[in-house]
């Protein structure tokens, strides 16, 4: 069956992603819930994208970025939202709710375990990392830089600071250099149009 019409479990920790803005009121809830979550269980990565469509309410959020806003927007056609919201979470591309919730990021969690793992290898060799298996159309792999241990002095859990597309994928097996990564990084494999993620992987700096 197509993972198109069977998405299943992705290669490598489970990629959590948070919506959130500073001046979003229900976020700093967020910021907790996402934190406490993450510091039990080794199996996720948590990324924070900052947006700025708050920033009317406030100040100027200095985190916001332009692709955060358009990821989010990408997620909100896919997952037929009436708009964009804050706290938003979206797991491996295919659950999204509220963040601000436990019990609700524990349901998407289980919901993501129950599913079929994927034929998708990402793997490091070296100075490489190699890519291999099948998808029915294409990929999109993604560089995503953010702040980690010292270096993150937010309340924040791995605030996204820059984004760089490595290329499209159209699967086999490909080899990429290993970025060079000033606090944290990762790769995603993602079908493109903001799509289940296929594999994901976290780079040391």
């Amino acid at each position: 069956m197509s993972l198109w019409t069977s998405p299943a479990i992705a290669e490598g920790p489970v990629l959590v992603e948070l919506f959130s803005s500073q001046n979003c009121r229900s976020c700093p809830k967020a910021h907790r819930t996402l934190k406490a979550v993450s510091a039990e269980r080794e199996d996720l990565l948590v990324l924070t994208w900052s947006v700025d469509y708050w920033d009317y309410l406030g100040d100027k959020d200095p985190m916001a970025m332009k692709e955060s806003k358009d990821r989010q927007r990408g997620y909100t056609d896919r997952f037929g939202l009436r708009g964009p919201y804050t706290p938003q979470t979206v797991y491996n591309g295919l659950e999204q709710c509220a963040g601000s919730k436990r019990h609700n990021v524990d349901r998407a969690l289980e919901r993501l375990e129950a599913r079929e793992a994927l034929s998708v290898d990402l793997v490091r060799k070296g100075n490489k990392l190699r890519l291999s298996g099948r998808v029915p159309d294409l990929a999109d792999i993604w560089l995503v830089d953010y702040l980690s241990g010292d270096a993150n002095t937010t309340d924040m859990v791995n605030p996204v600071t820059r984004v760089t597309a490595l290329g499209p994928w159209l699967g086999n097996s490909v080899e990429l250099d290993i970025p060079v990564c000033d606090s944290g990084c990762a790769v995603i494999v993602q079908e493109s149009g903001f799509g289940p993620v296929l594999a994901t992987m976290v780079i040391a700096p």
